[in-house]
């Protein structure tokens, strides 16, 4: 939640709380803030098709007017985060499509790519197992990422004919863990170890796979707590930072921080910082 709607406020309706979201193609959990995606089919290393795409752009796209999801998690279900686009329901129809329907079909990868960028809630991802092509495009997607010491992150477009070029991974991944790694692992589609990511700074940390979930949960819940409007421009500055001169860059964060200072989260924080208590922050 970047921007706090009161119930008087006559835009109200068009930020209704999303927790009662009933997913088709994915499974979605919430409690204290904090929502849970889990991408749920198991049996094939949970893969992407044309309709698991398609929801989850969207949810993620109206995750910008919730008021109530403040921290998302992104996981897999059954040892595994995501093996790609599914190679039947998706890769064999691909071959037989135009050009302009192919286009329709990339578009639409990356547009899931930009939503989860621009919705205002940080996005952690909880990684575990096989996290490949789309599904390795979503974990870089995340905030931030946490995994195991089985976790294998492959951008394996390369070994299907393609570019490594697909759903932004030339702007994110060198920004992420330098030109040079990021080369290597578009170009040869080798899977990055879970001990690499973390030396590289592609994992904020590495967990048990029976701790993974929880942990990332738990960081997930303190982030929920904290001041969410703050937590959206920071996510904001931090996307639109890339393309700015230094100068443009710190001009910026003056504003922004000056906004910051116009809201009571601000006040509450100094107001417990006097009273030596905790401050109890409501993203307004």
């Amino acid at each position: 939640m970047k921007h706090n709607i009161s119930a008087a406020n006559p835009m109200r309706a068009q930020f209704e709380p999303k927790a009662p979201y009933a997913a088709q193609h994915f499974a979605w959990s919430f409690a204290d803030g904090v929502g849970t995606v889990t991408l749920n089919r198991p049996e094939r290393k949970n893969p992407l098709t044309f309709q698991s795409y398609a929801e989850l752009r969207d949810f993620f796209y109206a995750l910008r007017f919730a008021t109530d999801v403040k921290c998302v998690v992104v996981t897999g279900a059954g040892g595994n985060f995501c093996s790609g686009g599914d190679v039947h329901e998706i890769i064999g129809p691909l071959t037989t499509m135009s050009m302009p329907e192919l286009l329709e079909f990339t578009r639409m990868t990356g547009d899931l790519v930009k939503a989860m960028r621009a919705c205002p809630q940080p996005i952690l991802g909880a990684i575990d197992g096989i996290c490949a092509g789309a599904g390795a495009m979503m974990a870089l997607a995340c905030d931030m990422r946490y995994g195991t010491a089985a976790a294998k992150t492959a951008f394996l477009f390369t070994r299907v004919g393609l570019a490594g070029a697909d759903m932004g991974a030339c702007a994110l991944l060198p920004r992420l863990i330098g030109q040079g790694r990021a080369s290597e692992l578009l170009f040869t589609g080798r899977a990055m170890t879970a001990q690499e990511g973390l030396a590289w700074g592609f994992f904020n940390g590495l967990y048990d796979a029976a701790d993974l979930l929880r942990e990332v949960q738990e960081t997930a819940r303190s982030l929920a707590s904290g001041p969410t409007f703050a937590h959206g421009m920071t996510k904001t500055m931090l996307a639109q930072e890339w393309a700015m001169t230094i100068d443009q860059a710190i001009e910026a964060e003056a504003q922004a921080q000056a906004i910051c200072m116009q809201t009571q989260d601000f006040r509450r924080a100094y107001e417990a910082f006097a009273a030596k208590q905790k401050p109890v922050f409501e993203g307004d």
